[in-house]
């Protein structure tokens, strides 16, 4: 496991690079971050792409789950 600064670090780099990606539109920016981590620091690297993947997880999961809503809510108007 890494360490918690590390972890800490990597959280904060990542909601960053977020925020950075969707000003920029470019939703692969993370990776060519996580290759300048890499040129350093590996366990770095490491630790950015598991938060940045867990982020975005979440972000299409709950994405996901609002348009399943939606599409509930539409029929059931139309019963």
């Amino acid at each position: 496991m890494a360490d918690p600064v590390v972890i800490e670090m990597a959280n904060k780099l990542a909601e960053e690079c977020l925020a950075v990606q969707g000003e920029l539109g470019n939703d692969r920016l993370f990776m060519e971050v996580g290759d300048v981590l890499g040129a350093s620091s590996q366990t770095l690297e490491e630790a950015f792409l598991t938060a940045i993947r867990t982020r975005m997880a979440n972000d299409a999961g709950r994405r996901f789950l609002a348009q399943r809503l939606k599409a509930h809510r539409a029929a059931a108007a139309q019963e």
